[in-house]
């Protein structure tokens, strides 16, 4: 049987972290014994009678900062049996997560999340960090709910958690475009049709139509990802098509 995923955070507030496997396909891999998720108190890893996790930094005019000891106590039980969990720490100041980065952590059999807050945790932290890791040029107050999107997203990407893995290949970013655009019922909404083509029932025309679709919403929605993109011969083709159909339909 394959080695289930291994997923824990460590935080001064564990119990953010209730909901996120409450609901849905998440819920459903924990079921299935697909991934195994923990969250942790990181005051349960202090030495002091009231379990203090922050304290003022040096130099002054700092603000609060989180101790390191916490953290590395934790990492040193959890890898007590020789496997090292991939430790990822949730900063402002990290690499970008993307799709790229979901699916390299989606690899990993055993990650570690650590949550700072305040001014973040003492820089020594980074000796046991594998990878700090941002979700935008912004800044929240802890790095508990940057942790639960990475967790939704890479956990996508883990076999048996989607039922439906073509729903994950055909999700934007997958390929490194938006997805096409989806329709279902009514057929007809305030006068705006679905598309005939997608009742067609002619698979191929439709694969297509959605191919088409996916280079002109990429490009209309997000020209960075399509300007940076290297066109596949097919590509290029539909992009012609594309072009022609807008000219026409402009005449």
């Amino acid at each position: 049987m394959e080695q289930k995923m291994k997923i824990k955070v460590l935080s001064i507030f564990p119990n953010m972290f209730n909901t996120l496997f409450e609901y849905g396909v998440l819920k459903k891999s924990i079921e299935n014994g697909i991934v195994d998720f923990e969250a942790i108190n990181l005051r349960d890893y202090t030495d002091d009678k009231h379990h203090v996790t922050d304290i003022p930094g040096y130099g002054g005019k700092s603000g609060m900062v989180m101790k390191v000891e916490p953290f590395f106590k934790y990492y040193e039980e959890y890898s007590k049996d020789g496997e090292k969990p991939y430790v990822i720490m949730t900063s402002p100041q990290g690499i970008k997560f993307d799709n790229s980065v979901s699916r390299y952590l989606s690899e990993k059999k055993k990650l570690l999340f650590l949550c700072g807050r305040y001014e973040g945790i003492d820089a020594r932290i980074e000796k046991i960090v594998d990878k700090e890791v941002s979700i935008g040029d912004f800044v929240v107050t802890g790095g508990e709910i940057p942790a639960m999107l990475m967790i939704d997203s890479l956990l996508r990407f883990v076999p048996g958690v989607v039922g439906d893995n073509d729903s994950v290949i055909n999700d934007s970013f997958y390929n490194g475009l938006l997805d096409y655009s989806q329709y279902t019922k009514p057929y007809d909404f305030n006068g705006e049709k679905v598309p005939e083509i997608l009742l067609s029932g002619n698979h191929l025309k439709i694969e297509k139509y959605r191919k088409k679709n996916s280079l002109l919403n990429t490009i209309l929605k997000r020209k960075d990802l399509f300007i940076k993109r290297k066109l596949s011969e097919e590509e290029k083709e539909l992009l012609t098509e594309i072009i022609g159909e807008l000219y026409n339909n402009a005449k």
